[in-house]
This record gives structure tokens, C-alpha cells and sequence, in this order.
């Protein structure tokens, strides 16, 4: 038996991987969940200290708030609220 000549290469997993995709963008369609990423608002993870301290979503913005006024107009642009 002769084996079947591969097309494309093994990854460090040992899955195939191609060098290129080809992507029929015909047949895409808009992105499901762009409207609820839009409508959320952004989930960051803390430490657990840090959780002890700051136990509310409003006391962080609140902290955040403060410390961006701490810093120098050159360093950020800011957004008015």
C-alpha cells in the first residue's frame, strides 16, 4: 500500500494546519453577537484582595475615576462624563 501524500503540516499539537484558508465571504453572515457586545458593559476580572476592597462595580469606577484625575493631562485623553 502506498501512503497518501499529505497536503498539509502538523502543528506542535500534531493537528493539520493549512498555510492559507480559503474563505467563501459570499456566504458569511453578520456577526450574531455584536449588538449584546454593544449593550454589555465589559467584564474585568480582579484579585481576590482587591475584590475585598472594592466589593461594588461603582466603587471601582469610582477609585478608577479618581486616580485618572491623579494623572497628568499629557499622559491621557480624556473623556468627557
Amino acid at each position: 500500500m502506498k501512503r497518501e501524500k499529505r497536503t498539509t503540516k502538523l502543528n506542535h499539537r500534531g493537528e493539520d494546519i493549512r498555510k492559507e484558508y480559503k474563505i467563501d465571504y459570499s456566504k458569511s453572515r453578520p456577526n450574531r453577537f455584536a449588538q449584546i457586545a454593544q449593550e454589555e458593559p465589559l467584564v474585568v476580572m480582579v484579585d481576590a484582595d482587591l475584590a475585598q476592597v472594592f466589593r461594588t462595580s461603582e466603587a471601582v469606577n469610582q477609585a478608577l475615576r479618581a486616580l485618572i484625575t491623579a494623572i497628568p493631562d499629557t499622559s491621557i485623553k480624556r473623556i468627557n462624563r
